[in-house]
């Protein structure tokens, strides 16, 4: 079972989140954790998170070299993960969990996003029906609109070890 994550105030209004408390809802490791910090939970409805963007971001080193530029793909990435944070901690068993995305709609890429920036992560949850989730997701640098996009997730029960990778055999043809 995972370790409990403290959502009081009442209603979770106002919550921070450092990235102990992260650590412990999301699954995600470096260097595909995108999330530092969360400013503002209004539970089931509403995230605000924080990814400070580092030159150190391994990402980095090819996109672009001598003109470095966070991947799109990666801001939606982020966007998920402050939603994932947001919905998994409405469940105790959550380290039996696992959210994954499922799609992408709308996704605008308004501006580059580049070393030294702070994105704010703005997620807010348009439908959530037990397993499965739609998340309006916008990020922001300073007040600058950078991405903007719809994603979906499904929550599954987490495959046991041995169900995660099943042998697999070669396939024997009979006659």
């Amino acid at each position: 079972m995972s370790e409990a994550v403290n959502l009081t105030p009442e209603g979770g209004e106002n919550l921070t989140l450092d990235i102990q408390d992260i650590l412990r809802i999301l699954p995600h490791r470096f260097p595909f954790l995108l999330v530092d910090r969360i400013t503002h939970i209004t539970r089931t409805k509403r995230i605000v998170a924080i990814k400070n963007v580092t030159i150190n971001e391994p990402f980095f080193a090819g996109h672009f070299p001598d003109n470095p530029i966070m991947p799109g793909v990666l801001v939606v990435e982020a966007m998920a993960q402050a939603g994932g944070v947001l919905l998994l901690t409405e469940f105790p068993d959550r380290a039996e969990k696992l959210l994954l995305f499922t799609g992408i709609e709308r996704a605008r890429f308004r501006r580059p996003v580049i070393p030294g920036d702070q994105l704010r992560i703005e997620v807010d949850v348009l439908a959530w029906r037990g397993t499965a989730g739609r998340m309006q997701g916008k990020a922001y640098v300073g007040d600058k609109l950078a991405c903007e996009a719809i994603v979906t997730c499904r929550l599954l029960n987490r495959p046991k070890p041995a169900e995660a990778a099943p042998e697999l055999a070669p396939a024997v043809e009979q006659s």
